[in-house]
């Protein structure tokens, strides 16, 4: 039976401080820190190991990764990241106070931006602070104005098919770990959830989610660790 884990980051400083982060690279907490190494201690307690590991650009992510490898005793093993991985972009909302932004468009209006599956939230304006132009993670990227959860998934499904399938049918035990929206769309496409149900689903920081797959990849369960 072929081995996939998806691990959200721990929590960010972004998180604590309940701000839309986005693609904006912000690092863990010490809570987040705990989460992720804590992560790695219960996957080796299960007697989960892996062959290969796939997760985003961002350094939540890979800090997240890396810190459950070393409690693994898995540091050494290979590791590929992607933009594709990353966190939905969250537009003109990056580093916005989830509170603040309620308070003055209303919880309505911030319920559709975050939660909707096809409505983006407002593009980032021109010269915003968190303009990713410059950075030379996405040197030749269309970098987004900001993407709903519709959009996520259309950059995240071909990775997963081009990337992580491959491997898995290959018989590799595989680890991905990134983001709560970009791991939404892993488990909406592998758990056939409905547009109206997974804008409802979450997924919690630094826990483990253990998918049972048979060898057609097709889900017959997930659980947490």
């Amino acid at each position: 039976m072929p081995t996939l884990v998806l691990l959200r980051h721990g929590q960010s400083a972004w998180n604590l401080e309940n701000r839309f982060t986005g693609w904006w690279d912000v690092n863990l907490t010490d809570k987040g820190i705990a989460e992720a190494t804590a992560a790695g201690t219960a996957m080796a307690a299960a007697g989960l190991d892996f062959d290969i590991a796939f997760t985003s650009v961002q350094t939540r992510a890979i800090r997240t990764l890396n810190l459950a490898l070393e409690a693994m005793d898995r540091l050494w093993l290979p590791v590929t990241k992607n933009w594709q991985l990353n966190e939905r972009h969250y537009g003109g909302l990056t580093g916005l106070d989830k509170a603040e932004t309620a308070a003055e468009h209303g919880d309505d209006q911030v319920r559709i931006w975050r939660r909707s599956f096809d409505v983006p939230p407002p593009p980032l304006a021109p010269g915003s602070p968190y303009d990713l132009s410059a950075d030379r993670r996405y040197a030749g990227i269309a970098i987004p104005a900001a993407e709903s959860l519709k959009d996520t998934i259309a950059r995240v499904l071909p990775y997963w098919e081009g990337a992580i399938v491959p491997e898995l049918r290959a018989g590799k035990r595989v680890i991905v770990a990134a983001h709560g929206n970009s791991l939404r769309a892993l488990v909406k496409h592998l758990s056939g959830i409905s547009d109206a149900d997974i804008v409802s689903e979450e997924i919690p920081t630094g826990r483990p989610m253990v998918y049972d797959l048979a060898d057609d990849l097709t889900a017959i369960g997930r659980r947490y660790l």
